[in-house]
């Protein structure tokens, strides 16, 4: 009887590590599908104004969005930012930097507002562009934060009682890559704490 178990513990365990060998050997192709459903990217189309959403320090949300403008795609850029960068505001910082890149200051908008999180950011941004009777705008964030702010600002247009049309465009980000993020230890982070915000965002945090 202990040896039949014993036969069949080490069955198992052989399995087991044969399971997680396989895993491992084909990572590259299970591991993007932890990251691919984190994006939503739209592409660009004709709108009244694109928002470009607070939180990237690199510049790659704004740079998106001035190309937006660039390509006629919309006439300016709404810029979000809450204040706290060294006794400024982000959206006034990030304005700085995308005029010392070379574009025209009357393409951006500086939003000023004190939101602390995506949800917050929506209900702020979405009351602006309802006072400016705005039908139509391009979100513009990072890939890896797209489907969830998407679904944010849907559900906050819908408390509202305002739904412009919106479509998703993504930007790039410095690090993560979903076809090799586990590979970047900055991916990962990314990936893992997208994750447990897009969790919590939809058990209502």
């Amino acid at each position: 009887m202990a040896r039949r178990r014993f036969s069949f513990l080490a069955k198992f365990f052989l399995a087991l590590a044969f399971l997680v060998l396989a895993a491992f050997l084909a990572r590259s192709l299970w591991l993007p599908g932890i990251a691919y459903p984190l994006i939503r990217n739209d592409g660009p189309a004709k709108a009244d104004i694109a928002v470009a959403l607070a939180g990237d320090f690199f510049g790659h949300r704004l740079e998106k969005a001035a190309q937006l403008v660039k390509q006629g795609y919309v006439p300016a850029v709404l810029v979000s930012g809450p204040p706290g960068v060294y006794g400024r505001n982000e959206s006034d910082l990030a304005v700085d930097f995308i005029e010392r890149e070379g574009y025209p200051p009357q393409w951006f908008i500086p939003f000023p507002d004190p939101a602390r999180s995506t949800k917050d950011e929506a209900g702020f941004i979405l009351q602006e562009l309802r006072r400016r009777n705005v039908h139509s705008f391009l979100l513009v964030t990072s890939d890896f934060h797209s489907a969830r702010a998407a679904r944010i600002f849907l559900v906050a247009g819908r408390a509202m009682g305002y739904q412009p049309q919106i479509r998703v465009v993504t930007a790039a980000d410095e690090y993560f890559k979903a076809d090799s993020w586990w590979r970047d230890r900055e991916a990962q982070k990314t990936v893992f704490f997208e994750w447990s915000k897009t969790i919590a965002t939809a058990l209502g945090r």
